[in-house]
């Protein structure tokens, strides 16, 4: 049986990393027998270099890290800012209580 080589194509990671089905693996390694341009196919997934790709994800991981890290400092000053203006509002309200309307926190004797 004749399968085309898009259907190869499609196979050919999950051969690669060996979690087809027999009856895919064989049907595969059938094609391969005849087909140099899926045995090229395959080959270069063997020749991907992994060492690049854990590169980049470390390089990828820093870049979180420094992200993580600016947003808990952005995040531990507006809690800052947050907390002085609202003292401010509440020193300002009490200011304007305490001048306009005479209020006084302990009554007069």
């Amino acid at each position: 049986m004749k399968i085309s080589c898009e259907i190869i194509k499609d196979l050919l990671p999950l051969y690669h990393d060996g979690v087809c089905s027999n009856d895919s693996r064989t049907m595969v390694e059938e094609h391969l027998a005849y087909c140099d341009l899926c045995k090229a196919e395959l080959q270069a997934m063997e020749d991907e270099l992994p060492i690049n790709q854990a590169e980049q994800n470390l390089n990828e991981a820093e870049a979180v890290k420094k992200l993580s890290r600016r947003w808990k400092q952005g995040r531990i000053k507006s809690l800052l800012e947050g907390i002085l203006l609202t003292g401010v509002t509440v020193a300002l309200v009490a200011l304007v209580l305490y001048s306009v309307m005479g209020f006084r926190v302990m009554p007069r004797p």
